[in-house]
């Protein structure tokens, strides 16, 4: 169920607007988790830098989802993770990042002239995969203007699809899923995300070391997208991170506000998606004891 505040702030038309691109949002988060397991134990792998891996089902995903997008929606543009080119692919509709991939790559996004833009990471949790750890997903969002409007993480090994939609709140399997509670650090269960190849001076691992004995447990489990969805079901309580992307987070930002959860830039002020850095927690009263570590972290 959604809030009458919300339901005022998003008219019937917009309602049914976002249903139909959740629902292809839906298929084609689906889709592409059925071609990734298609690809468990015989797929290989390339670097895009230190520890940083991809894989023909990273590749394939994110073809398959692309397909479903653009085959319903043909003037939106889709941003995703494993693309090398760095112009629109004609007739496409796609579009990727301009330069070399890197931390501070995701700040120099390539123009989109489109007003609606898919951003799909097709395999978060890539190394797990490798590895084989039954932890990962596809994950997809829409945004109109820099507007998130509907997102979808799929779990292919648990079955678990966490959606939202702009007003409607947030749901798992179709049923509503709520943030925690939870509002004194000692009793809460935090998520935590390191890059590829993390230095011993990074924030993350500084805040990480901070975290440590305030926290009652931290997680590390390779999805940044499930991290946020676990969050917004009240699985965890905390999450952190100084070095995503935009793929990684895009869903599952909008998944938790439709749970009640908060998330802010590091410093405190709004989210900016396009930078993607962030503090998430289920509650503003988590989200203030949060924010105050970080900004001894951060200064």
């Amino acid at each position: 169920m959604f809030s009458r505040r919300a339901h005022a702030a998003c008219g019937v038309n917009d309602m049914e607007e976002y249903n139909d691109y959740l629902r292809v949002c839906e298929e084609a988060v689906r889709a592409g988790a059925r071609v990734v397991q298609d690809w468990i134990g015989r797929t290989e792998t390339r670097e895009k830098g230190p520890a940083d891996l991809v894989t023909q089902a990273d590749l394939a995903s994110q073809e398959t989802v692309r397909r479903v997008v653009l085959g319903a929606f043909p003037n939106h543009c889709l941003l995703g993770e494993e693309q090398e080119q760095s112009e629109p692919e004609k007739g496409t509709g796609t579009f990727c990042l301009k330069g070399p991939k890197g931390a501070s790559h995701k700040r120099r996004l390539s123009p989109f002239p489109a007003e609606y833009r898919w951003i799909v990471d097709p395999l978060d949790g890539t190394t797990n995969f490798v590895h084989g750890v039954p932890h990962y997903c596809v994950s997809l969002a829409l945004e109109r203007n820099g507007e998130l409007l509907v997102g979808a993480v799929y779990d292919p090994m648990l079955d678990e699809c966490f959606t939202a939609a702009t007003g409607q709140g947030a749901r798992l399997g179709g049923r509503a899923i709520h943030a925690s509670g939870v509002s004194k650090l000692s009793e809460a269960l935090a998520a935590v995300g390191f890059p590829p190849g993390v230095r011993s001076d990074s924030p993350d691992l500084r805040m990480f070391l901070e975290m440590i004995p305030r926290c009652q447990a931290i997680r590390r489990t390779g999805s940044a997208a499930l991290n946020l969805c676990y969050l917004a079901a009240g699985r965890f309580d905390l999450f952190w991170s100084f070095s995503t992307h935009i793929w990684d987070v895009a869903a599952g930002v909008l998944i938790l506000r439709e749970a009640g959860g908060c998330v802010t830039s590091p410093d405190g002020g709004p989210f900016h998606l396009e930078e993607a850095d962030f503090l998430a927690a289920a509650n503003p009263e988590l989200l203030a004891q949060l924010r105050e570590i970080a900004a001894t972290i951060t200064e």
